[in-house]
C-alpha cells in the first residue's frame, strides 16, 4: 500500500516528485531546507558552503524567489572558491564581490607559460595526488583505462598507449578537482576508447563563469601533464616521453574547440562578442607560429568553429576576462607542446 503524503499546512495530497504544495505553495521539504541552510552557515570554506547550497537547490522549485537567492549565494561562493582555491579564509579578507573572473584561473597564464619548470609541476604534482589515486580507486575507472590502452596499444604500441590514457586521465581529473572545488556532485571518468574519456555530473553548475572554469580546468592539467613528458624527455632523451607530449598537447588543444560542450565551447560560452574575437585571433598567432601539420590542421579547426561561434553562438551578457586570459594561454602553450619534433629511434645497424 502506498503511504498517502499530504501537505502540513493545508492538507493537500503531494505527489512523489513536488517540490511545493499545489495548494499553499508551502515547501516540501522545507525542513531539509533549514538545516542545509545551517549547515551552510557553519561551513569553515566556500566548497563546503557550496555542496549544501546546492543541494538545497535541488529541493527549491525553479520559479521562487529561494531558487533565486540561493542561486545567488552559489555564485557569488564560487568567485570565493576560486580565490582561495576553496580552503578556509576569514570573510573579511576576501570579497566575493570584487574579482570579476581574474581570481583562480585568471592566474592561469602565468601557471601554463611556467608549467614546464620542475618546481612547479613538481609541487602540482604533489598538492593533486591523492586526488588522482581516488580516482584510480574506481573498477569502473580503471578497467576502462585498461581497455582503452589495449585498443591504442594495437595503433601505437604499449608505451605510447599508456602514456596516452594517463594523460587523457590527468585531463578528467582536471574537471573533477574542479567540480569539487565548486562543490558539484560528479562521477570518477569512465574511458571510451577512440573517444577520450567522460565524466558524468551529478548536478548542474548553471553558471556560465563556473562551468567556463570546469571546462579549462581539464586543458590546464593536461598541459601540465605534456609538461612533464616534455621535460622527462629532456632530461632522458628517450622519444617515447616526446610522443607522449606532443600526442597529449595534440589532443588537449583539440579539446579548446569552441562547439557545443568542449572544453572550449564551455570557455567560449562565458565570453562576449569582441572577446570571442579576440580568442580567434590569437589562435590565428598560434597558427603562423606552428610548423608541424597535425598543430595546424587543429588550429585551422579551431579558428573556423571560433569565427562560426562569434557569429552565431548568443553573447554572454558579462565580459568574462578571466576566460579569455586562460583559453589564451592555453591555447600558446598547447601549441608550443604540440610542436614537438619526435625524434625518430635510430637504427641500431646504421654506421
Amino acid at each position: 500500500m502506498v503511504e498517502v503524503v499530504r501537505c502540513p499546512g493545508c492538507g493537500t495530497q503531494l505527489g512523489p516528485n513536488l517540490l511545493a504544495c499545489p495548494g499553499c505553495q508551502r515547501l516540501v521539504y522545507g525542513d531539509r531546507l533549514r538545516a542545509l541552510a545551517d549547515e551552510a552557515g557553519r561551513a569553515s570554506n566556500p566548497t563546503d558552503a557550496l555542496i549544501a547550497w546546492r543541494s538545497a537547490l535541488e529541493l527549491l522549485p525553479a520559479t521562487t524567489r529561494q531558487h533565486a537567492t540561493v542561486s545567488a549565494k552559489i555564485a557569488d561562493l564560487g568567485r570565493l572558491a576560486d580565490q582561495t582555491g576553496g580552503a578556509a579564509t576569514p570573510a573579511a579578507t576576501v570579497d566575493p564581490a570584487k574579482g570579476q573572473g581574474w581570481a583562480g584561473l585568471a592566474g592561469i597564464g602565468t601557471l601554463a607559460l611556467i608549467g614546464w619548470k620542475a618546481k612547479t609541476i613538481l609541487l602540482l604534482v604533489l598538492t593533486k595526488g591523492k586526488l588522482l589515486l581516488l580516482g584510480l580507486g574506481k573498477l569502473s575507472t580503471m578497467s576502462s583505462m585498461l581497455l582503452s590502452a589495449g585498443v591504442y596499444a594495437t595503433a601505437f604500441g604499449w608505451p605510447l598507449a599508456l602514456g596516452l590514457v594517463v594523460s587523457i586521465y590527468i585531463h578528467e581529473m582536471g574537471h573533477v578537482a574542479a567540480l569539487l572545488r565548486y562543490g558539484v556532485k560528479a562521477s570518477a571518468p569512465l574511458f571510451i576508447p577512440g573517444v577520450g574519456a567522460v565524466i558524468r555530473l551529478r548536478q548542474a553548475l548553471g553558471d556560465p563563469r563556473q562551468d567556463a572554469r570546469v571546462g579549462l580546468a581539464g586543458p590546464l592539467w593536461g598541459t601540465v601533464a605534456a609538461g612533464v613528458a616534455a621535460l622527462l624527455w629532456v632530461g632522458t632523451g628517450q622519444p617515447i616521453w616526446a610522443g607522449i607530449a606532443k600526442l597529449g598537447a595534440s589532443i588537449n588543444l583539440f579539446n579548446l574547440l569552441p562547439f557545443a560542450s568542449l572544453d572550449g565551447g564551455r570557455a567560449f560560452h562565458a565570453l562576449n562578442r569582441s572577446q570571442r574575437w579576440f580568442a580567434v585571433l590569437a589562435l590565428s598567432v598560434c597558427w603562423t607560429l606552428a610548423h608541424d601539420p597535425i598543430a595546424e590542421g587543429i588550429l585551422i579547426l579551431l579558428m573556423i568553429v571560433g569565427v562560426i561561434a562569434a557569429l552565431g553562438m548568443r553573447p554572454s551578457k558579462t565580459a568574462d576576462r578571466g576566460a579569455l586570459i586562460a583559453y589564451v594561454a592555453l591555447a600558446g602553450v598547447l601549441t608550443y607542446l604540440a610542436d614537438i619534433q619526435v625524434p625518430l629511434p635510430r637504427d641500431p645497424a646504421a654506421p
